[in-house]
């Protein structure tokens, strides 16, 4: 794709805005295992970047989705993983639904302010034994004239220890389990919304990981996203963002793993030459250079298809697939040669390699994104 100077505009404003304002504090933030998310959203929000793509009567610049791609890729400077998906929560997988779908009544409430990052949203999917099995989840959401009674919990929720409003999927019916759920935006100090705990994590560490529990909790009907029984296919529509979204920032996580990599191993000696100097190590970087390359090419072969208004779902879910396996070799590749050092907890690419495990799990397993490719190609055994 053909970027224009108002790409590069946008990559090069959000690169001297990370090396002034956030990689000088991503130490401490990864120590404390929480960062400000109110002020470096408020920030993104004065620069316009966590409204790319939505809709310019509620702030956003009505943008296509390759400026999108351009933040995805330019957060991937942020010295840690857990940012970037702080930030692609708030634009890219909690809001998207809001942005398409709401009423002008609740973007006006909800949505605006998350464009100027004046309030911080997270997701409520998945569940205590209900994770890639979306349809599987037991929160509920009962009528009680005109408001939603709602009960259940939700677990690994990105942003919850901060978040200003929930976007929460719960079954609003007994119907069938694909047409049973609709998303809800849940004001986060609304009487019965608790954070039952703050999960602590392998990496992604300045990431506030929660569990959170809704007893008896009282919103009314208008804030339910579009129609009553559309949320499942509306998640789904949304799970596309957040994939895309991780193949793309973990291809240039893994091209920093690469270079930092190289930058290494060419100063560490090893019986009298560079470590870099050895066949092996220098065709290795040269294999998984290759790989990213690739990645990053099926990635934004799937913006393309966003962009000309084409569903792009076997594409991203490809990318999103290849992205958790390969960012898991780059790392652990790129890690061994940098011998002891690469074990060290404070080393860049052990930060690297904590991170990028994530992306096989979240936002749906590898073992789902297979499933999904494999109904696609007409391989996935039909119900008998």
């Amino acid at each position: 794709m053909q970027l224009t100077p108002e790409h590069e505009q946008l990559r090069d404003t959000l690169k001297r805005y990370i090396a002034e304002r956030v990689n000088p504090h991503v130490d401490a933030w990864e120590e404390a295992e929480i960062f400000p998310a109110h002020q470096v959203f408020k920030e993104l929000g004065d620069l316009g970047a966590l409204g790319l793509s939505k809709p310019t009567e509620f702030g956003g610049l009505g943008l296509d989705h390759s400026f999108e791609a351009v933040l995805c890729e330019a957060l991937a400077e942020i010295e840690c993983g857990a940012l970037p998906m702080a930030i692609g929560v708030q634009t890219n997988m909690a809001t998207p639904a809001l942005a398409q779908y709401g009423s002008d009544e609740l973007r006006a409430e909800f949505l605006a302010p998350a464009i100027t990052g004046e309030h911080v949203a997270c997701l409520g999917v998945s569940e205590v034994g209900s994770g890639s099995d979306v349809a599987s989840l037991k929160t509920s959401a009962r009528k009680d004239g005109g408001d939603y009674v709602i009960d259940g919990g939700k677990m690994w929720t990105t942003n919850g220890a901060q978040a200003d409003f929930c976007v929460v999927l719960a079954n609003t019916s007994d119907g069938q389990a694909h047409r049973n759920k609709s998303l809800i935006v849940v004001p986060m100090k609304t009487p019965g919304v608790s954070v039952a705990k703050k999960i602590r994590k392998l990496g992604m560490h300045a990431s506030d990981t929660v569990q959170l529990y809704f007893d008896g909790v009282r919103v009314p009907q208008r804030y339910r996203i579009g129609e009553e029984g559309r949320g499942f296919i509306y998640q789904m529509e949304q799970f596309q963002h957040e994939r895309l979204w991780g193949a793309l920032g973990n291809a240039c996580i893994a091209q920093r793993a690469i270079d930092q990599t190289i930058a290494y191993t060419r100063e560490r000696k090893a019986f009298g030459r560079s470590i870099l100097d050895n066949q092996w190590v220098h065709f290795k970087l040269a294999e998984l250079q290759t790989e990213v390359e690739c990645l990053r090419a099926l990635s934004w072969q799937a913006v393309e298809m966003i962009v000309r208004g084409e569903d792009a779902t076997r594409l991203a879910t490809m990318a999103k697939l290849k992205a958790g396996r390969l960012s898991r070799e780059v790392a652990d590749g790129c890690l061994q040669f940098w011998g002891g050092m690469g074990y060290v907890h404070e080393s860049p690419i052990s930060r690297i390699f904590r991170d990028a495990r994530l992306t096989s799990i979240g936002g749906g397993a590898d073992e789902v994104m297979l499933q999904i490719l494999s109904k696609y190609m007409g391989t996935y055994p039909q119900p008998s």
